[in-house]
């Protein structure tokens, strides 16, 4: 019975376009709430069922905040899109987050990660840093979003199903171009065999032969052929996000940088401070990111200290007047 019924979810969330890791997310949470109360069918269950449940990944399983609000946004899209009876007031509310400043490379740094990278790697570290993109924004561009003669790219379907254009950094163009060289290759052979790139949405169906079209290519394409989740084609995805991670990861060892946790989003976090260190206004660096709130943007603003304000601690007038005083 459960697994007709989340398939049964599983069309309704395909229906509604939401992205596949959401469909993941939501089916996972749903599937652990229908088990965690017995396999109980959730039409018999309401606001106290979904409260417990909560409290439970809260106070014994002790997930992170963004965790609970995930479940809890599956269990709501069960309940007031699948199901269409919406949930009551649960009496629930989170603890408050704490404030986290990110991690942030210097200049140095980066270099000094990169130096340690070559071919596919170094590319894909380069423009998470130059361009500021998320590791997954960066393995889905394709030939076509990559504007050589403007200096920048355009992010599609970004988180919020945003579109966005961002900055090239112009040393990237001969890595880029030779990358666009192998992958075009890549599709050639693919082609010869009936393959090609996976395609947003319906739009094989649409552009039949689409998938022999260059623009379309990804840029960082598997190594592997694999099955399009949606249509169960043969086709090839882009590099799974596993492998910039594990390279990430063996690459901060021989660099020796032990002081900091640093993760593909670090090279985002690094790209925005820079910008506003360098004086760039925050409303293009918080375009340039994607952000709809400028307050996420401000963030970065704390990481800077004195040099974004021009504001110098009261300690310097100490030790200015020392001086002076005592030449």
């Amino acid at each position: 019975m459960a697994s007709k019924f989340l398939e049964e979810i599983r069309r309704h969330i395909r229906m509604r376009g939401y992205s596949l890791k959401t469909e993941k997310a939501y089916l996972y949470w749903i599937k652990y709430f229908i088990r965690f109360n017995k396999l109980k069918h959730p039409k018999d269950m309401r606001e106290n069922e979904v409260t417990a449940f909560l409290s439970y990944l809260a106070n014994e399983q002790y997930v992170a905040i963004n965790t609970q609000k995930v479940a809890l946004n599956a269990i709501a899209y069960l309940y007031n899109q699948f199901l269409q009876t919406p949930l009551g007031d649960l009496g629930f509310t989170y603890a408050k987050k704490t404030r986290k400043l990110p991690n942030v490379l210097t200049a140095n740094e980066v270099q000094l990660i990169l130096s340690h990278l070559s071919g596919v790697n170094h590319t894909i570290f380069s423009l998470l840093y130059g361009s500021g993109l998320r590791a997954n924004e960066c393995l889905r561009l394709r030939v076509q979003d990559l504007d050589f003669t403007n200096l920048s790219l355009t992010v599609r379907d970004g988180k919020g199903k945003k579109d966005r254009v961002t900055l090239l950094s112009p040393a990237l163009i001969p890595s880029l171009q030779h990358q666009i060289e192998r992958v075009s290759t890549i599709q050639r052979n693919d082609n010869k065999q009936g393959i090609g790139p996976s395609l947003p949405h319906a739009l094989g169906k649409k552009y039949p032969n689409a998938f022999k079209q260059t623009l379309w290519m990804f840029i960082f394409p598997s190594m592997t052929i694999c099955r399009h989740p949606l249509t169960n084609q043969l086709c090839r995805h882009h590099l799974h996000d596993s492998s910039p991670r594990k390279a990430l990861k063996r690459t901060v060892q021989l660099a020796k940088i032990f002081n900091k946790r640093i993760t593909c989003h670090t090279f985002r976090h690094s790209f925005a401070t820079e910008l506003l260190r360098s004086g760039q206004d925050i409303r293009t660096v918080q375009e340039l990111l994607g952000h709809s709130d400028v307050a996420t943007t401000q963030i970065y603003t704390h990481v800077i200290g004195e040099h974004f304000a021009g504001s110098v601690s009261p300690l310097n007038k100490i030790f200015v007047t020392n001086h002076k005083a005592n030449p």
